[in-house]
């Protein structure tokens, strides 16, 4: 059970890290370094989600 709230937290901080992007990119225009610093903590995440989707699969609590 713990497992599938890292993974709903994880996804969550990915949506909210892509809107924060996104809104970055409109009010900046990409001049700044915040929309690169969003993508690298999404990228991160998404990793992490990665991680703990294989290891989900792998324990067999999901699937």
């Amino acid at each position: 059970m713990l497992l599938k709230v890292l993974i709903a937290l994880v996804f969550l901080a990915m949506l909210s890290s892509l809107a924060a992007g996104a809104g970055f990119l409109l009010k900046d225009g990409g001049q700044s370094r915040r929309l690169l610093v969003s993508l690298k903590l999404r990228v991160a995440l998404a990793a992490t989600l990665l991680a703990l989707l294989f290891y989900g699969f792998y324990l067999g609590t999901l699937g």
